[in-house]
């Protein structure tokens, strides 16, 4: 390839700022990973340089504003392991207090007592499969176990003036919901055995329960829950696309709702009237991909981050009355123009099945006819979806001349429960299927070079591509596998405990060894033909660097050539901006050498 005019330093180096919460001050805090990790800051303006608040080595994963007091709670993991343990900074002096002391063990924040004194989060201290509940005084150095879990995974949704909302997830689309008093730990379902998801579950002014779910439909929308019988009622429809991220103020009933429009976000406001939600001014916000929703503590003011293909995560901040917003931070693109970060185009190809497969295409400046290069990306989950999001690596591949193309096969979400359940078990090669059909898609296309052709793909998509490239070999001029699933019977038997059996609902139990191994790419390994890199974290607890060894392995005996990069201070992903910067110049070199 030609030689790039920026680095892929320089794409990796910008900055991305997220997670808004807004503290009783009317400050701003949020993570922003400018030092090279994402770290805690905080603005009291827009417009104006942040205040940096914390100075970690390892990553922040979230951050918490208090809704009584001039603090906030983040928590951060070690070597990107995943065991988060939580802190808590006063944002007046800068005081930070460890909370949690239990490295062994995850700790999944919950939230805020209404009255701020106290916290609530899940762990699996107990038992490393099973996740309780536990409530800690804001100035306490130990947690009280209110509530055991009965194994897996129990998240807290919300707590109100009723209690604790609980999650139980026994599958990607299949959850329970529970009311918890933490005082007594009495508790009752408030879900029925429909398989069913939910989401942004909060209170409403009267004790309510609102909730973003799919409860009787196949898109989300979003529905009251009776506290008394577990009834659900829609109460705003998403129609033919998800009711994605909903934010709900307690006291005013000011509410604020995204619509996934095929990966771009629809941003509405309204309020709460006689259990029904009465439209406001519409946000003056751009168009992007929007995260994060919420409201300050007096429900005046709602932040939220939005991305663009051409424009990195930013907060906004606006008024959920009159719609008007402002741009409270903004990372800014290091110097590189912004009319050279391109926009996807939405397509639709046809697969094996006469399916329609929504994608986003992109092509690279310039782009010659029969002459293009292309790197075929696919998201992982399986049920996550890929979107039209700042991605900077996708840009500095376009520079390079490389086109990119992000197919959203079966099993994704955003495209309604039923086409999220096509690769489900016995279904799991169809979705393979559709990039066999993607491909076919870029061989009729007249810029493509289809001698030239990328599998690439992080998780999830990692096994896709490592299946891409044991069922159609002879597509693949070259592939890359970030963290990705090369035997699923390795890969359940040595996932954290409890992630387990969600996992599978989702690909098939230890108690079918014949349907795992006809699914598991190192068992055809010797059909690889194309140069393989291999990407992984040593601390990955989902899916273990095992699947990353043994494939590599496999493809070298045979002398394929396979490159492999490990971090031993990594997990599922990849957080220190060192260490991607060091991955993407060695996948650029590789992608240089291959193709």
């Amino acid at each position: 390839m030609s030689e790039p005019r920026y680095s892929v330093a320089r794409y990796l180096s910008i900055d991305s700022t997220e997670s808004p919460t807004i503290s009783v001050d009317g400050d701003l805090v949020f993570c922003s990973d400018t030092t090279g990790t994402p770290q805690v800051w905080s603005l009291d303006a827009p417009d104006t340089y942040p205040s940096r608040r914390t100075a970690h080595d390892e990553r922040i994963s979230f951050v918490s504003a208090s809704p009584t007091h001039p603090e906030v709670i983040f928590g951060m993991d070690e070597g990107s392991n995943e065991h988060d343990q939580l802190f808590r900074y006063d944002l007046r002096d800068g005081t930070e207090i460890p909370l949690t002391d239990n490295p062994s063990s995850i700790h999944l924040w919950g939230d805020w007592s209404p009255d701020g004194d106290e916290f609530a989060f899940t762990a699996n201290r107990r038992q490393p499969d099973t996740f309780d509940v536990y409530v800690q005084g804001r100035d306490d150095s130990e947690a009280t176990l209110v509530h055991e879990g009965e194994g897996g995974f129990l998240s807290i949704e919300t707590w109100g003036e009723p209690g604790i909302v609980l999650s139980k997830a026994h599958a990607s689309f299949d959850y329970d919901l529970f009311l918890l008093d933490p005082e007594t730990d009495d508790h009752r379902r408030l879900s029925d055995d429909t398989e069913t998801r939910y989401g942004n579950v909060r209170f409403g002014p009267e004790g309510e329960l609102y909730c973003v779910t799919n409860y009787d439909s196949d898109t989300a929308d979003i529905a009251r829950i009776d506290l008394g019988d577990g009834t659900h009622e829609t109460i705003l429809a998403g129609g033919d696309w998800n009711v994605e991220g909903f934010a709900l103020h307690g006291e005013t009933g000011n509410v604020v709702w995204s619509r996934n429009v095929d990966g771009y976000s629809e941003i509405h406001t309204g309020r709460l009237a006689d259990g029904e939600i009465e439209a406001l001014a519409e946000p003056n916000l751009p168009e992007g991909v929007a995260y994060d929703l919420t409201f300050g503590p007096d429900g005046e003011r709602c932040a939220l981050s939005l991305s663009r293909s051409d424009d990195p995560r930013s907060v906004f901040v606006f008024d959920p009355e009159t719609g008007e917003s402002e741009r409270w931070t903004n990372p800014g693109t290091l110097g590189i123009p912004k009319e050279s970060l391109l926009e996807p185009e939405t397509i639709r190809y046809e697969t094996f099945d006469g399916r329609e497969i929504p994608a986003y295409w992109t092509l690279p400046e310039n782009a010659s006819p029969g002459e293009t290069p292309v790197i075929v990306d696919i998201h992982g989950g399986p049920e996550h979806q890929r979107k039209p999001w700042f991605y900077p690596t996708k840009q500095y591949f376009l520079q390079q001349g490389y086109a990119i193309f992000e197919p959203n096969v079966r099993g994704s979400s955003g495209y309604g429960t039923e086409y999220t359940h096509l690769d489900d078990v016995e279904k799991r090669m169809d979705s393979v299927g559709d990039i066999e059909s993607a491909v076919e898609w870029l061989h009729d296309h007249e810029a493509v070079d289809s001698d030239r052709i990328v599998a690439y793909g992080r998780s999830y998509g990692g096994f896709m591509v490592l299946a891409a490239i044991t069922e159609y070999p002879d597509l693949w001029a070259a592939a890359v596998d970030f963290v990705g699933i090369a035997d699923f019977q390795t890969f359940l038997e040595n996932t954290g405990e409890w992630r387990r059996s969600h996992r599978a609902q989702e690909y098939g139990s230890l108690d079918d060894p014949e349907l795992l191994e006809r699914i598991s790419p190192i068992h055809k390994a010797d059909r690889i033909s194309c140069p393989l890199f291999i990407q992984h974290g040593a601390n990955d607890p989902r899916v273990p660097v095992g699947e990353a060894e043994q494939i590599a392995e496999k493809v070298r005996e045979r002398g394929v050539p396979v490159e492999t990069c490990i971090f031993e201070d990594e997990g599922h992903h990849t957080t220190s901006r060192e260490n991607l910067i060091e991955e993407f110049e060695r996948i650029s070199d590789f992608l240089d050498e291959h193709v």
